[in-house]
């Protein structure tokens, strides 16, 4: 590309302003003679305006152009200053400049320039081979850099190539190759987080963006020397100074939780609010400003962060005052509390004359950080239930508490088949606090309680594994390689065999694509997979995914066929299966179907449950309770031994309760099974010694009244008592003979929110 030839293909100021205007019209239009038309409106253009002697047609943009479009204008957005004018903008790469690129977006500012390719289906989620083109770009690289350091000699632009896709699923390998290139691949997720991000932040979303794009290197100019004083806080050491928002900005990057952030996990913001964002920039600009600091944790990528001792100290206190020189690079300082606070500076009058107070601590580990941030909001704003959930697999990934671990487990595959482009529950899943809408629909918390209730991954104690899974492989990791897959091969199978459902979400009479449908279904690839095992059809952990999908689809055909000829009354009998009884009864009714179709199929619990309806609740109910007896047994140990220390038992305990659970041990003992055994006189108490133990002495308010108060219970009077009386019922419900008695639903039901609560 000759120089002269770009002066006019890049534009800024008020023409960058007015081509703005034009590409961000999703329309084309022309004005045409009224005589043609009948020919322009046969091929996809409508009238627009009427005028005099011409007519003003319109024409949705191709969607190449469109999706070109709407990235260009993403970069005005942001800030960039210089931008390509049109389509036609070409650099060469060539030492003679004789051969030349077509670039899709160009964009520069003071100190980046951003080069872009473009790729667009209107086919969703498409897989393709970008081999030849990657590879195309891959190997123009180094020319077009060449160029442009030509072209732009006054300052060491730090130069990214991207590659940018819409509607496609990009495979291992093109993955591979845009590594191997140094090109980043933004795909439908990161372009919609960078334009939600734009539109709250405007051009201070481009300092995430570089952080992203050049996260560890320097940025030339940038003076980051501040007076600080470093101190001791909760094992770490930490910096506490001021400085002036742009400079922090520049350096700072928002873990936020999204796909588009997602490789560099665990991530916990939230993301920025536009609407605080302004009352917050309104209060700065008329004057205003924060005395609370900023808290980041600086990242020191193994270099060790320079601090000079002035001179002199005060001797008495631990404290130190000096030179802190903070690190002068892209993404080096990770913002826990106070984004808000620091982005409102962005586009205001004070970004350079202002200093703000900042707490600095450095090299926190991710969960340190997370942690931290929660801490930090407990007193604020509530962490809502859905970032909870995404907030606990990172945190929970790798606890030495198997129990918790495999919660992580969970929580992740829940995540990933709603996050991930390739997955047919991409964006049906409600994932950290994005809102519900009809078809996006599906919680978290029902994809985990389908694998909870699933035999994919066995069951654990807090050291060990009590039951091994059909899944499991021994950690995390392997597993999530393992059974995602899986779940994202049966689920792309039910979603193109119902793919009217599909569409339906939950509006009108969808009844499939909901929680009740994903977690049956879940329950039911897992009861096929027990069964192809017992069979002998499949290998366990052995056969590719692809091998055990192709033989579960026999199992899955018959309740296919049955969805696609229910009435409008039959379909809406599962539309309304609310609560665990109705989730359970979706269950067994599919179970139902596919035993009918398919005699081998006779799935544990079935028969029992087709031929004693009114005992239908009895089953859920003994495994709700019995893992709720576990769950106070193991829990009110460890608070207990918070407390009382090594004497627990003794002091912690009403005397009667301690006297009858030693008596009933000495009891079992004698028994001629238990010859041989000690019985633990813990493992001797009843549901209702728990109450007793919750309101012994100052035990409530000091250990259980938080833990064990439910929310419903929170308000009403009558104290302790009152608010333990769930145990009584729990109890009175735990000593009827389970052969003889059925559980009432209302009865279900209560043990069913006493089991989400508590789990």
């Amino acid at each position: 590309m000759a120089q002269a030839a770009n002066e006019v293909s890049i534009i800024s100021g008020n023409e960058l302003k007015a081509i703005y205007k034009k590409r961000a019209n999703p329309y084309i239009f022309e004005n045409i003679k009224p005589e043609f038309v009948e020919e322009y409106t046969s091929n996809n253009w409508t009238i627009d305006k009427k005028m005099k002697n011409r007519i003003k047609v319109k024409k949705i943009k191709p969607i190449d152009e469109l999706f070109e479009d709407n990235v260009w204008c993403l970069f005005v957005k942001m800030g960039f200053i210089c931008l390509n004018r049109d389509r036609t903008f070409k650099i060469s790469y060539s030492n003679d400049g004789k051969l030349s690129q077509q670039i899709d977006v160009f964009a520069k500012d003071a100190e980046t320039i951003i080069i872009v390719e473009c790729k667009a289906t209107s086919e969703v989620q498409k897989k393709s081979n970008f081999k030849e083109t990657i590879e195309a770009i891959g190997g123009k690289k180094e020319g077009i850099v060449r160029t442009l350091r030509k072209c732009f000699p006054d300052n060491k632009y730090k130069i990214k190539f991207i590659f940018a896709t819409k509607n496609y699923i990009i495979g291992e390998q093109d993955q591979e190759r845009l590594n191997n290139y140094e090109i980043a691949h933004f795909d439908d997720e990161t372009i919609r987080y960078y334009s939600e991000l734009a539109k709250h932040l405007g051009s201070s979303s481009r300092f995430q963006l570089l952080g992203y794009l050049f996260a560890d290197q320097s940025i030339p100019q940038l003076d980051t020397t501040v007076p600080a004083i470093q101190g001791k806080l909760g094992g770490h050491t930490y910096y506490s100074f001021s400085i002036e928002p742009e400079k922090l900005l520049k350096t700072s990057y928002i873990l936020h939780r999204n796909n588009a952030n997602k490789k560099m996990m665990p991530t916990y913001q939230r993301l920025i609010k536009k609407a605080r964002l302004h009352s917050i920039q309104s209060f700065i600009n008329a004057g205003g400003f924060f005395p609370n600091s900023i808290v980041i944790n600086i990242v020191s990528n193994g270099k060790k962060i320079r601090f000079d001792i002035a001179t002199p100290q005060v001797e008495s206190s631990i404290s130190k005052i000096g030179l802190l020189y903070l690190p002068k690079n892209y993404r080096s300082a990770y913002i826990i509390d106070g984004q808000h606070r620091l982005y409102a500076y962005g586009d205001s009058d004070y970004t350079k004359k202002h200093s703000i107070p900042v707490v600095a601590f450095i090299d926190l580990e991710r969960e340190e950080q997370i942690k931290l941030f929660m801490q930090i909001n407990e007193n604020q704003k509530a962490v809502p239930k859905n970032l909870q959930n995404t907030l606990n697999s990172d945190i929970l990934w790798d606890s030495p508490n198997l129990i918790e671990r495999i919660k992580a487990l969970k929580l992740q595959i829940a995540q990933s088949l709603g996050e991930d482009y390739d997955s047919p529950l991409y964006d049906r899943v409600i994932i950290g606090e994005s809102e519900k809408s009809k078809t996006r629909c599906i919680s978290i918390e029902t994809i985990k309680t389908g694998l909870d209730r699933s035999n994919f991954f066995g069951e654990f104690t807090r050291d060990s594994i009590k039951a091994d899974g059909t899944f499991y492989k021994g950690n995390n990791d392997a597993t999530m390689e393992y059974i995602l897959p899986f779940l994202k091969e049966t689920f792309f199978y039910l979603r193109e065999s119902l793919q009217d459902e599909w569409e339906k979400g939950e509006s009108y009479d969808g009844f499939v694509f909901i929680n009740a449908g994903i977690e049956s279904f879940i329950r039911l690839f897992s009861d096929i997979v027990d069964h192809l095992i017992e069979s002998n059809k499949i290998v366990s952990k052995k056969d590719k995914t692809t091998k055990i999908v192709e033989e579960l689809k026999y199992y899955i055909d018959p309740v296919i066929a049955k969805f696609k000829s229910l009435s409008s009354d039959e379909k809406y009998e599962y539309k309304k299966s609310y609560g665990v009884a109705g989730k359970t009864s979706y269950w067994r009714n599919i179970q139902e179907i596919v035993a009918e179709a398919r005699n081998d199929f006779n799935p544990e619990g079935l028969s029992k449950y087709l031929e004693d309806s009114e005992k239908k609740y009895n089953e859920e109910s003994f495994r709700m309770i019995r893992d709720i007896e576990t769950k106070l047994k193991d829990d009110f140990k460890i608070e207990l031994q918070k407390v009382y220390g090594a004497n627990w038992f003794k002091l912690g305990v009403p005397q009667q309760v301690y006297l009858d659970a030693n008596s009933l041990k000495s009891q079992k003992e004698l028994d001629e099974e238990n010859l041989n055994k000690e019985i633990d006189p813990w493992d001797c108490l009843n549901i209702i010694d728990y109450r007793k133990i919750a309101v012994y002495g100052s035990n409530w308010q000091n250990i259980f009244e938080k833990k064990y108060t439910r929310p419903e219970d929170i308000k009403i009077r009558g104290g302790k008592e009152e608010k333990t009386k769930w145990l009584q019922r729990l109890e009175r419900i735990r000593n009827q003979n389970f052969h003889s008695y059925a559980i009432t639903k209302d009865e279900y039901d209560f043990l069913g929110n006493l089991y989400k609560w508590l789990f």
